[in-house]
């Protein structure tokens, strides 16, 4: 077996998350550091001159996965111009994509989200987080550019994520087989569909807006405005 070499100490961080990364889609969701360093090519005591800890590393990985989904999901507002289920199955479509790519690191960040650092102390991953913090952001900047009102975004945001976060755990189970069927994965964006449907529409009934899933929400918001 070739030792790591040498000249890794130039050894990013972004590197080894890509190393990490490739064990756990190989191997399965629960790597070794020691795995980690040999895919790497360096050293564990290297390995933790880039990361403080284990949790570190992990956080890292998570942050990586978080923005490729998002970046899957898209940021593209003319989705407020197609009705809300076909906006919605496109969005979860690419997020269910980009999972795909990857669903053993998304069961291991699932596995490891109460993680104890080297200090004693204990890091709680919250994966759901920054995707609502991202949410709420974007559907803020929606509401106040119709107008509606904006309170309470916050929890909806929240909400719409738990829940696909929540089933996409559903979906992926247990095996490397579960997820990866056309028939499962279609029945997880239509799932994810209507419960995210369902909590859009009720945060817009509670202002007393009756939108159509088959009518684009930009024009329903702009019409409820016009008369109000």
């Amino acid at each position: 077996m070739a030792r790591p070499s040498t000249r890794s100490s130039a050894t990013s961080r972004a590197e080894i998350v890509d190393a990490a990364i490739r064990v756990i889609d190989r191997d399965g969701p629960r790597p070794s550091m020691d795995d980690i360093a040999r895919e790497a090519n360096i050293t564990k005591p290297r390995l933790y001159r880039q990361f403080a800890d284990k949790a570190d590393l992990y956080t890292e990985i998570g942050q990586r996965m978080a923005k490729s989904a998002a970046a899957a999901a898209g940021n593209d507002l003319t989705l407020m111009l197609q009705p809300p289920r076909t906006a919605l199955r496109r969005v979860l479509t690419g997020y269910a994509d980009s999972i795909l790519q990857h669903p053993n690191v998304f069961r291991f960040l699932g596995q490891a989200q109460v993680t104890q650092r080297s200090d004693g102390t204990v890091l709680q991953f919250d994966l759901g987080r920054a995707a609502s913090d991202r949410f709420t952001r974007q559907a803020r900047e929606i509401a106040e550019s119709i107008p509606i009102d904006t309170a309470g975004i916050d929890y909806l945001s929240r909400a719409v994520v738990g829940v696909v976060v929540s089933i996409t755990d559903l979906w992926l189970g247990d095996s490397a087989e579960s997820a990866d069927q056309p028939t499962r994965t279609a029945e997880f964006v239509d799932q994810a569909t209507e419960f995210v449907w369902g909590l859009i529409d009720g945060f817009l009934r509670r202002q007393g807006i009756s939108a159509d899933p088959e009518t684009p929400i930009f024009t329903s918001l702009a019409a409820v405005n016009q008369t109000r």
